[in-house]
């Protein structure tokens, strides 16, 4: 016999709950499954969807994720460690021992005939240890004066200060990677945007075309014209497609994303401004602002540091020590003494005479701070030649963006007019060709000088040592 219905059959109990509450229990546990599900769904979704940066955007997750900005962080963490290992060598240091021995064979010495007295029974050896000993100490040793210790403790200071500027300096590095590997992905994004655009138009243009050679208006030669265009701008649309995925890839190694998961770039590259101060193209040069010379000249620091510490080495050394045992001895521990011990110590090191070595260790350190100097010339001339570079690259880049952008706006109207003409039966498909193909020039050629337009005022920016 086939059920029509199901019938959900509940005993009449005190122990189960009535069939209202039955319900409602129901009702409750099948709302919070929906919700639940609800939420993994909107979850899910939220985790699906890919990441969209801006150039910023994009410069901070590099700043948070990259490798050698981390290695850096920890540089920086480990110049602080540095610094409390140096400190506690000035303080007193406190050690504990606890020594136990148990002789299984306890050692004697002989003892000379003389002490026999004529005894035939009188002892031939004589043991000077029990059978146990044990010994509980304390010890502490403390410096009173030494001339490296204190120069090694302003030197470590020191290095935190170095670390802290090495960290800049990788962070405007890494910036100046993330953003050269983010302006591509926007030249191929908009380029195939444009690319795009420029096959929609010829489409639509192909089929206006088809239409007026079935009416006998045109020629199968004026057809085969633009059907080889629109084939070459596809074929190129594919191209320049796969090398934006590319780009794309290199861009998330730079910032250390997975390279498995989506990213999307968010700015526009012909919405990005090209315009900068007129005074960053004729100001002084600030030095200074470049970390590579403030690295320098806490290097230089340092090698003065390492100077006065091989002059330390003439002056001498002096420590103080205390120490404490307390020592038990005795055949078994039922019986027996313990001893006590106290030390005070005072220990001094004077150098006099090591045939040259100190100071050849002195020359050397000078020697070193020397070339330190020599390197930090050089660099300064290489920051100045570098902003001369990249300001005259800018301003080169910038005018020749603006002779594009008017070469592109006239491209765009003689390729309209054409079309129109075209249309109307006074022009050729010739024409219409060659207009395409010096708009589609124009607009390569604007596309090429503004990315090295912002390509060069970043490079300014990193000449000037601005982020």
């Amino acid at each position: 016999m086939a059920l029509n219905r199901l019938t959900f059959f509940i005993p009449h109990s005190p122990n189960y709950p009535s069939l209202p509450k039955m319900k409602s229990i129901l009702f409750r546990g099948l709302f919070a499954l929906a919700l639940f599900t609800g939420v993994s769904s909107l979850l899910s979704a939220q985790t699906d969807s890919p990441q969209v940066f801006s150039l910023n955007e994009a410069v901070a997750y590099a700043m948070s994720n990259n490798n050698a900005i981390r290695n850096a962080r920890v540089d920086i963490l480990d110049a602080e460690q540095n610094v409390k290992e140096r400190l506690s060598t000035g303080l007193p240091q406190i050690n504990g021992s606890l020594d136990f021995n148990h002789f299984l064979k306890v050692p004697v010495l002989p003892l000379p005939e003389a002490f026999a007295m004529g005894d035939p029974n009188a002892p031939t050896s004589i043991a000077f240890q029990l059978k146990n000993s044990f010994t509980a100490g304390i010890a502490a040793r403390s410096m009173l004066f030494d001339g490296s210790f204190f120069v090694g403790l302003r030197a470590a200071r020191a290095s935190g200060d170095y670390y802290n500027l090495q960290l800049e300096n990788t962070q405007r590095t890494v910036r100046t990677q993330v953003v050269r590997a983010y302006f591509p992905v926007l030249l191929l994004k908009t380029n195939v945007v444009i690319l795009d655009r420029n096959i929609d138009n010829l489409q639509k243009l192909l089929n206006e075309t088809e239409a007026q050679y079935e009416a006998g208006f045109v020629e199968q030669l004026d057809v085969d014209r633009l059907v080889l265009s629109l084939s070459n701008l596809r074929s190129q649309r594919e191209q320049i497609s796969s090398q934006a995925e590319n780009a794309l890839r290199a861009l998330k190694y730079t910032l250390n994303y997975p390279l498995d998961e989506p990213l999307v770039v968010e700015d526009d590259l012909d919405k990005l401004e090209t315009e900068i101060e007129a005074a960053l193209l004729t100001a002084d040069i600030p030095y200074l602002a470049r970390p590579e010379l403030r690295l320098l000249d806490k290097t230089i620091e340092l090698q003065k540091l390492n100077e006065e510490l091989q002059k330390a080495a003439y002056l001498p050394t002096v420590y103080a020590s205390i120490s404490g045992q307390y020592q038990f001895q005795g055949n078994s521990f039922s019986d027996g003494f313990w001893a006590p011990t106290i030390v005070l110590g005072l220990n001094a090191s004077i150098p006099i005479y090591d045939f040259g070595g100190r100071s050849a260790r002195v020359e050397r350190a000078k020697l070193a701070t020397q070339k330190v100097v020599n390197q930090r010339n050089d660099v300064q001339r290489s920051v100045q030649l570098e902003v001369l570079n990249a300001r005259a690259t800018f301003t080169a880049n910038n005018d020749r963006l603006q002779v594009t952008k008017t070469n592109l706006e006239l491209a765009q109207r003689i390729y309209d007019a054409t079309q129109i003409k075209y249309r109307e039966g006074v022009g050729s498909s010739i024409e219409v060709v060659q207009a395409e193909q010096a708009l589609y020039e124009s607009q390569a050629n604007f596309l090429n000088a503004l990315y090295e337009t912002l390509v060069a005022k970043e490079d300014l920016f990193l000449a000037l040592g601005r982020n």
